[in-house]
């Protein structure tokens, strides 16, 4: 978890440090950001740093409700679209799950940890629901990347990139959770666990293929001298 955490922020920073600032590089390191809050957030579940277990659980909690409609709002953005009214709705659901989350008192029930990942017991009257946001929006993200790469050449790479990215880390949950259905549980450890591939393939394939790279000092050195 704390390697994870680690990882996913270097990506972010390195994201930021390596392409020129636009509202896909914003998203971009928001995402991997919100990826390895959750990782710490996991790592520090038991209780740590001044916060209760379920301070830190909703913390955690918090950072992955941000992904579906940050992901909706990725895949918008590399397609050159103007979906309003899409990118709106996901973000109202991610708003009200994140109120209920972060301010509803027994929205977090308790935790328990293990040696592999951690189990966060949320109220059971929104869990359900919580799994249709979440698994729906990443549905979404998908066919939209899929159905809008086969309509912007120019954006295609980047499109089929972020499916891939939603797929490397929702197909392996699904099939942990068809193996072992006692570890449904632990959905959110299990996903975010899978999703370091996600964060992986945003910075290698998708940025690479969408934003162009910053100049780096040694480039603007020889600009400067093709100039004098």
């Amino acid at each position: 978890m704390l390697a994870t955490f680690l990882l996913e922020f270097s990506l972010a920073f390195y994201a930021i440090w390596r392409y020129k600032m636009t509202t896909i590089t914003r998203l971009a390191f928001v995402i991997l950001v919100s990826l390895g809050t959750f990782q710490l957030a996991e790592y520090m579940i038991c209780g740590g740093m001044g916060w209760s277990n379920i301070e830190w659980a909703r913390l955690g909690y918090a950072s992955i409700t941000l992904l579906p409609a940050l992901g909706i709002h990725m895949v918008v953005a590399l397609a050159g679209k103007k979906a309003p009214a899409l990118v709106s709705a996901a973000y109202a659901s991610c708003a009200a799950f994140l109120v209920f989350y972060v301010f509803a008192e027994g929205a977090m029930d308790a935790q328990a940890c293990y040696p592999n990942y951690a189990v966060f017991y949320t109220h059971s009257s929104i869990s359900w629901l919580y799994g249709y946001y979440y698994y729906g929006w990443m549905l979404v993200g998908t066919l939209l990347s899929i159905r809008w790469a086969r309509q912007a050449p120019k954006r295609k790479k980047a499109l089929y990139s972020m499916a891939i990215g939603y797929m490397v880390f929702i197909v392996p949950t699904t099939a942990f959770n068809m193996i072992d259905p006692s570890t449904t549980r632990a959905i959110p450890s299990i996903m975010c666990g899978f999703a370091v591939l996600f964060a992986i393939t945003l910075v290698t394939l998708t940025l690479p293929s969408s934003v162009k790279v910053r100049a780096s000092s040694f480039d603007l050195i020889k600009k400067l001298q093709s100039r004098i």
